[in-house]
């Protein structure tokens, strides 16, 4: 468990290094006005995971530890979107679609009520207003 957990670790920071400069690069060339940098990284990150978990699937190609590194650790720090999309297309193979359809809608609905839930009670601090 120890070097599996080093090695997810040691890739969520290389993952999380790598969307912080192609993100902020794409966002600097497209200016501001829509989060171009985020979205490229999202769907980057959502190519990456399909690609890699469809090769890494079946007879091992690659070691356990190193899987996790990169699925896990890498592609986790650079976007956690690309798991949610391969967990929901896992859902669909599987057959389960009112379970796939579920997770879209509660991951999105609740994410953005909790994003502006943390930003309503950060208003509450002293010297802090609520959100618009």
């Amino acid at each position: 468990m120890g070097l599996k957990l080093l090695m997810i670790f040691l890739g969520a920071g290389a993952g999380g290094a790598g969307r912080y400069l192609l993100g902020g690069w794409v966002q600097g060339w497209a200016g501001p006005g829509f989060p171009l940098g985020t979205l490229v990284v999202n769907i980057s990150g959502c190519l990456a995971i399909g690609f890699l978990a469809a090769l890494f699937d079946g007879p091992a190609l690659i070691r356990e530890e190193w899987r996790l590194a990169i699925l896990i650790g890498v592609l986790g720090g650079y976007t956690t979107f690309s798991s949610f999309g391969n967990e929901t297309i896992n859902l669909l193979r599987e057959g389960e679609w009112a379970r796939a359809g579920l997770n879209v809608v509660l991951s999105n609905g609740l994410g953005l009520a909790a994003v502006w839930g943390g930003a309503a009670l950060a208003g509450l601090l002293p010297g802090r207003g609520m959100p618009s």
